[in-house]
């Protein structure tokens, strides 16, 4: 989330607000930001490198959350682009996929046993990116599935 007047876009509220849970792969900067979000649903997030000393005290560095038979970790920084996938795997033994964030680079890559790493990006701060962007996943019972949703 930005520092300054900047917001998120009206199409990320909207789809916040239809959400079963919001997943903040970290970044937020501030509590505020964070009770802005838990206005708009439930909310699982971690701290990000730039989140201020009260967001940093009040959210973990990893979090796991399980949504119908799914369970996914959340983390900020995945380290290294090399061997990303098998480190993250290694990690997160016991969860069929991670979210992380750190880079705001949308990032998708998929196991041959169906594990999965996901990065939605950002919403406000593309950096390199050529658009904003956020994720959505759909939990099922046959499996996970991630969206990269481009906004407008």
């Amino acid at each position: 989330m930005p520092r300054g007047g900047r917001r998120l876009p009206q199409s990320c509220v909207d789809r916040l607000l239809g959400a079963d849970l919001i997943v903040h792969a970290g970044d937020l900067t501030s509590l505020s930001v964070l009770r802005e979000l838990q206005s708009y649903g439930e909310v699982v997030a971690v701290r990000g490198n730039v989140d201020d000393a009260d967001l940093r005290a009040a959210l973990p560095a990893v979090a796991v959350v399980g949504v119908v038979g799914a369970r996914i970790g959340v983390l900020h920084d995945a380290g290294p682009a090399a061997g990303r996938l098998s480190r993250l795997r290694a990690r997160f033994a016991d969860v069929g996929a991670v979210v992380f964030g750190h880079s705001h680079q949308p990032f998708q890559e998929r196991s041959p046993d169906g594990f999965q790493i996901f990065n939605p990006g950002s919403p406000t701060e593309r950096r390199r990116a050529p658009a904003h962007t956020m994720g959505i996943a759909c939990a099922r019972p046959d499996g996970l599935r991630f969206e990269l949703i481009v906004l407008e």
